[in-house]
């Protein structure tokens, strides 16, 4: 006995390339996602960046400004018996 195959896809087939269909357009969309919020990370550490080295300079600035001052100094601590 030979089996035949027949024009028409069985069901189980049709299921199958169904399933397959459906997993690459969610595959696309989870990538397209990760790519959107490694963007939005990026962007955001850009941003971060830019505020933490003009508050770095500021401070630099701040430093230079006040190191004419005379420093005080630190009192030392009794060591009590």
């Amino acid at each position: 006995m030979s089996a035949k195959k027949s024009a028409e896809p069985s069901t189980e087939s049709i299921a199958r390339t169904e399933r397959r269909r459906l997993a690459a357009e969610e595959g696309a969309r989870a990538m397209a996602d990760a790519e959107r919020r490694a963007v939005d990370v990026r962007n955001n550490m850009a941003r971060l960046r830019e505020l933490r080295e003009a508050r770095d300079a500021a401070d630099g600035d701040l430093r230079a400004s006040s190191s004419s001052a005379p420093a005080l100094k630190k009192r030392k601590r009794k060591l009590s018996r």
